[in-house]
């Protein structure tokens, strides 16, 4: 391993999904301004839209898109300029 090229600031860093509010701890660079309180200790936090744990294709949940009454009010919205 080439000495001098990797970061010196690892350390335990928390990930918290917004939509969730999952919390999960892992070692990061990470730069961040906010705290987090987990089981008593402050970590820095990351604070994520998405994860693991909210993210369709893990948990097997999907959204249904009504792509149908979207065309159909794109429809009804232009139709006057057609001729």
């Amino acid at each position: 391993m080439k000495k001098g090229i990797h970061p010196e600031n690892y350390r335990l860093v928390a990930f918290k999904d917004m939509s969730n509010d999952d919390v999960f701890l892992t070692k990061s660079t990470a730069v961040t301004s906010e705290t987090l309180e987990v089981d008593g200790v402050e970590y820095p936090v990351v604070k994520m839209e998405i994860s693991r744990t909210s993210h369709p294709y893990y948990t097997g949940k999907s959204k249904l898109v009504d792509t149908a009454g979207r065309i159909d009010k794109f429809k009804n919205k232009y139709a006057k300029f057609s001729k």
